[in-house]
This record gives C-alpha cells, structure tokens and sequence, in this order.
C-alpha cells in the first residue's frame, strides 16, 4: 500500500469508532489498516503491522490508553499518534500530550477539525504519500447527458495506451451508469463483489475481480440490481478506493448524479473533480449551485475545474463569455460538438482514441489529460480551446438556490 498512509483505530465506543472510522478512510491518503474495539486489540495490531498513524479513544479507561500511547511511542516513536476524548480540561490534555500523543481532538470530532489535524500529526509522511505517481480524476456532470461518463472512459483509455500507467475506471453511477456499455462488455464481476468483501480485499482479489478491456483499461462497473445499491457505503467504498490507488497508476471515477455520501467518498480521494457542463441554463445554474455547496467542504471546492462540453452545438447557444459571468469563473477546457464521431464510438463501443486517433474531438481529450496531469501538452486541434481556469451531504441541492 505504498500510495497510502496506514492507520489503526482504535475506539472501544462503538459509535464514536464508526464515525471516526467513515472520516478517516474518506481521506484519500489514508488505509485502513485495522479497527480495534479494545485497547488489547491494539496491541495486538501493532504487533502485527506498524502503521503511520495511530488514532485512538482514551476515554474507556484513561489509564489503560495512556499506558498504551506511552508504549507505541517508546517502541514506535515513527508512528504518529492522535487522541480522541469527551473531555477537554488542561491536565487531561497535557499528561496525554506527554505520553506520546502528536494531536488530541474533542468528541464528537468534525470532518474539518480531521483534516487538518491529521496532515498536522503525520507531517512529512503526507508529503511523501503525496509524491506517489498515483492519480485520481473524478468526473462529475451537473445533471444527466452531458457527456460526464464519455468523458471519464475516453480519458481512462487515453492513459491506458501509456504502457507504463496502469489504469482502474470505476463506475460508481449506481443505478443507471454505463461506462460497461461505452467499453462494450459484459463484466463477471460488480462493484458489490468486492465491496461485500472488503474486510478481506487485497490487491490481488481486486485485479480478479475487475474486468480488462482491449484498451488496457480495467473496469469496475456499477451493481446490476438497483436492490444492491445499499451494500456499497462510504465505509467500504473508501477501503476499495484506496486498494485501487495502490493499485493502479490512474484511477478514474465515474461520479453518479445523486451526490450522495458514497459519491463524497470519492470526491475526497480526487486530486481533480471535473464538472462536466454544457451551455444551456439549467446546466449553469447547477454549476453555481454545485460550487457554492461544495465550498461547505473542507479543500473540495479547491479541486473542481469546470468543463463545458459540445461548445457549439447549436448557434442559439450560451455564449462563452456570458457562461463564464453567470458560474463566477473561466471554464478550465471547453471540449467541440462532434456528435457524428461521439455517436460511432458509443455505439461500437470503442473509445475515442481506438476508433478515431486523429479526431479534433480525440485531441481535445488527449490535452486535457496532459493538462491534469502536468504532462506537456500536444499542439492543440482547432476546436480544442483550452481555458486556463482559476453538514450533510445528502439533500444539500434542496438546500443552496
């Protein structure tokens, strides 16, 4: 698990365990390496394997988790330590300070006193995790059919033709995602397969369990039964997440329209949230809605670059410019309408740059992909106009208009 940092949990409340648990593994950098529900339980997953982080509950038995901290400090003193309690006074703060603790944090701890506590603790470690040739693009339309699945296979195959990116696509739409579709096959195995495995997921289950296409893409397609949605949680979903970012190179992530806790997950493990759009208002007035409800959560909005797709589809159209005035912000890529060449490779199911090499519309997502990840661009086609962009999840559209 080179990409990620480890860490053990280690909380006898099992409430407090679960939430913790939920935030944690929804940082993209960090595995789940274990769950304790004691304080022997931790000793013994220590003695097991020796995690980067260590966050563990002292209010069970003060003593016990003090004499523990001091123990994984004295021996470990590598391995960073992060405290959680009920109680707050100086002298409690202080002696688990003292034992070997790096952060201590009040229960019930927020999502955002997380994030910034747990780069805080761990330090260079971060850096290092960060510095990994893994990539995660996450691909989000603001409403249905605006070319958000095509967008993420196209990229996903795009990366795959490198022999040296080794690429996952997952389709995490659900209900009705299609990326199997675009890629023309008929996969052995769900999302549900692995995620109803997750306590004994490893990279080798993984791969078995992913379906290869000609591409050298592998894909992890969405459930079959709408009655399968539930098994696929944020807890899971984080574990499987992170076993495909030590997995694979390139992890692209179909992102569902619901926005849901799931879809949250994944958010959080993108380094780039493309917004897929086009020029009409009910697109763009999603987009505003979009951005300003993920300004709610700690660095996502930082991440989101805004994709307008099929610019000049019809001459009644949004103008660019007017566009740009009502979302608040320059468009990071503005992909063509090319519905002729779009419409061949949907039905073949053939990516892009399979089916049509040569195509402005292939270009166009070839430089995209080098503009995420920092590679020199190509010579851009003539329709391929780069612009240089600048507490609960659910039910949050009802919320912001």
């Amino acid at each position: 698990m080179s990409n990620q940092l480890k860490f053990v949990l280690c909380e006898p409340k099992k409430s407090v365990r679960e939430s913790l648990s939920k935030m944690l593994s929804s940082m993209g950098y960090l595995f789940l390496e274990a769950e304790c529900s004691s304080y022997t339980a931790l000793n013994d997953a220590i003695a097991t394997s020796i995690p980067d982080l260590v966050v563990i509950g002292i209010d069970d038995d003060y003593a016990q988790a003090l004499a523990v901290i001091r123990k994984i400090h004295g021996q470990l003193p590598d391995v960073a330590i992060m405290a959680v309690s009920d109680r707050n006074d100086g002298p409690t703060i202080l002696e688990t300070m003292r034992a070997g603790a790096g952060e201590f944090l009040n229960s019930p701890v927020e999502m955002s006193d997380l994030a910034e506590a747990v780069p805080r603790v761990c330090g260079s470690k971060i850096n290092k995790s960060h510095n990994s040739t893994s990539r995660v693009i996450a691909v989000a339309g603001v409403t249905g059919g605006v070319g958000s699945t095509s967008m993420a296979v196209n990229i996903a195959a795009y990366l795959a033709q490198d022999p040296v990116n080794s690429v996952a696509l997952v389709d995490l739409d659900l209900s009705v995602g299609d990326a199997d579709i675009f890629l023309d096959c008929i996969p052995e195995y769900t999302l549900i397969d692995v995620a109803s495995n997750v306590s004994r997921l490893d990279l080798s289950l993984m791969k078995k369990s992913m379906t290869r296409h000609e591409s050298g893409v592998y894909l992890l397609p969405r459930p079959v039964s709408l009655l399968d949605n539930e098994i696929v949680t944020p807890d899971n979903l984080g574990r499987v997440l992170s076993v495909l970012k030590s997995a694979f190179s390139h992890l692209v992530i179909d992102i569902s329209k619901s926005y849901s806790t799931v879809d949250l997950v994944a958010l959080n493990f993108a380094d780039h949230i493309l917004l897929v759009t086009q020029l009409d208002l009910p697109c763009l007035r999603n987009v505003v809605r979009l951005l300003m409800s993920f300004d709610e959560f700690h660095g996502l909005k930082e991440k989101v670059k805004v994709i307008v797709n099929r610019c000049n589809l019809q001459s009644n159209q949004i103008s660019v410019k007017k566009a740009e005035e009502t979302i608040g912000q320059a468009f990071y890529w503005q992909v063509p309408n090319d519905y002729q060449t779009m419409a061949a490779v949907r039905n073949n199911g053939v990516p892009l740059v399979m089916q049509a090499p040569q195509a402005n519309i292939t270009q166009c997502f070839m430089n995209l992909t080098h503009s995420l990840l920092d590679v020199q661009k190509t010579t851009a086609a003539p329709d391929a106009v780069a612009a240089s962009g600048k507490k609960q999840w659910l039910g949050f559209l009802s919320r912001k208009s």
